[in-house]
Parts: structure tokens; sequence; C-alpha cells
């Protein structure tokens, strides 16, 4: 939450903990952007009841963000002039007047909620699409010259029985984080993440290459620091394999297939995820991280 009145900041925040809401204010915007990408809130709540460039900026930034333009922003707004608030520069999801009527403003957080839940599917870990939205993506790249990236984790099983599954969220975050940002940075596309280490990303085909070539690079310039000293200089771990037998694991990799979707032969996401399994198995063959792109004929 940000309010530029410390005073009318505290006094909301305790009626927001009163109805056992989490709570954080700031009272500078430089310091909510970090906080927001270290830690998303699920509800951003801003005082605009003095519009200026900075709060419209950091609006803009949130909802022009694949990973957190789902995140509900609703404003608290000025009733002396609501026609001439410039509802065009600020990305809004719900408003509330001042002065608060925090019967009001309690529904409106709730119903907040509520809709992102109905209309996101987004995973609850990395907070990136989930299933669904991964599905009507695909749908809609079908027929364009777009790559469909199918992205998962070499033994990730292992990894996450012998580290726990604390350290194995950890690895997923990062990794749904690392390929919202190539994606991005590439000049933008679809990240979802279908589950478990099970992600997925669309791109223009003619940068599908260039953006698996980016995380992997950035997984693999971290995935060092994924493991325990020795480990790490053995250059393996040891864990219990498919048949309950130790077995030395390589250090964690990763495996993506890119499906060209502008084949003549793809009608539906079935053939696409037919085809990606396909690729994603002479993928994993290499033992490293890797790539493989369908070049068949199309």
């Amino acid at each position: 939450m940000y309010s530029h009145d410390p005073g009318f900041g505290s006094t909301l925040e305790i009626r927001l903990q009163s109805r056992a809401y989490q709570v954080l204010t700031h009272h500078k915007l430089a310091q909510i952007l970090g906080f927001i990408y270290s830690d998303p809130p699920d509800l951003i709540i801003i005082d605009i009841s003095s519009p200026n460039k900075e709060i419209k900026s950091l609006i803009q930034s949130l909802k022009s963000d694949i990973y957190f333009s789902a995140i509900p922003v609703i404003g608290l707004i000025s009733a002396s002039d609501p026609d001439q608030f410039p509802w065009d520069d600020y990305q809004l999801d719900d408003f509330v007047f001042l002065p608060i009527k925090y019967s009001e403003l309690f529904i409106r957080i709730e119903l907040s909620i509520r809709r992102i839940q109905r209309v996101f599917d987004n995973n609850p870990l990395t907070r990136l699409p989930g299933n669904t939205s991964v599905q009507n993506a695909i749908a809609d790249a079908i027929g364009k010259p777009m790559g469909v990236c199918y992205l998962d984790i070499n033994n990730f099983k292992p990894y996450n029985d012998t580290y726990g599954f604390t350290r194995g969220d950890e690895v997923l975050r990062m990794l749904g984080r690392l390929m919202s940002n190539a994606v991005k940075e590439a000049g933008g596309g679809f990240a979802g993440h279908i589950g478990g280490d099970d992600f997925v990303f669309i791109v223009p085909l003619e940068r599908a290459e260039t953006v698996c070539s980016t995380i992997i690079d950035n997984f693999t310039t971290i995935a060092l620091d994924l493991f325990d000293d020795g480990d790490r200089d053995n250059g393996y771990y040891v864990a219990l394999n498919r048949k309950g037998q130790q077995e030395r694991f390589p250090l964690l990799s990763i495996a993506i297939s890119i499906v060209p979707t502008d084949q003549a032969k793809i009608h539906h996401c079935g053939k696409v995820v037919e085809m990606a399994a396909e690729l994603k198995i002479i993928a994993k063959k290499s033992g490293k991280s890797c790539y493989v792109l369908d070049k068949r004929k199309r």
C-alpha cells in the first residue's frame, strides 16, 4: 500500500489488519517497485488523491510487465472532481473515493481478489499464467509464425527429493523469472507455468532461438548456486533413482523444444503438445542444457 500521508496510511493499515489482511505500507514511491519485485503482493492500494507522473509511471510499469500485470491495483481518489481525474493515464483495476468508506473498501478488496482468481489461473508458486492460459495462448498462435517453446528441468525430481521442496520451489521461481525476463527483453510474448517443472513460452519464431539461448545462459550461470559446496565441486549429486537405488545425477540443466506453429499439419493444441514431447526427448539426450527446433519440412 502507498500513501503520501503517513497518518492516513497508518490508520488505513490498522483498519486493514483488523480484517486479517497482511499489510505493508510505503510512503516513498521509490521503494514500492523493489518490494513488489522481491515479494509480489496479492493486491496493491495506491493513494492517488494527488495524481503525479511518478504514480502514473509506477502503475504503467506494473501493468506492462507480464509477470506483475495480474496484480490488482485499487486507487484511492478524491471524490470532489471525479470527472476531471485522468482515467486514461492510470490503469486501475478498481477505485474508492476519498474520504474512505471502509465497508466499501473491504468489499472492493475482496471482489478484486476473487475476480483475479476467476479470470487468471496463475500458478501460485511462480505467479505465471497457468494451464488454461497456456492452452489459450497456444491456440491463438496456431497458423502464425510463432514458436511454442516447452521447457523443463532435467532430473528435477531427484533434486527435489534430495534438497527438499523448499529448495526445489526456489529453483522453479527462479526459472520462471529468468524465462519471463528473457521473453520480455526480447520484445515480448507469452510466458506460462503448466505446473511442476513444466513451463511454456511463446515468441515470434524468428526470436525463439535467441530467447532459448538467453534462458540457458542465465540458468547455467545460476545453476551452480543451487547446490551445496561438495556437490558443486564434484559436478554431480547423489540421489535415489526411480528404482530406489543411489545414482549420480549431473547438476541441473534444462531442455527446451521449439514447435513452429505456422506448419500446415498443426490444427490444434494437442498436435503442438505431441510434437513438443518428441523434441524434448531429443533435447534431454544431450545431458546438458540445450534446445531443439523442429526443422522438418512444413
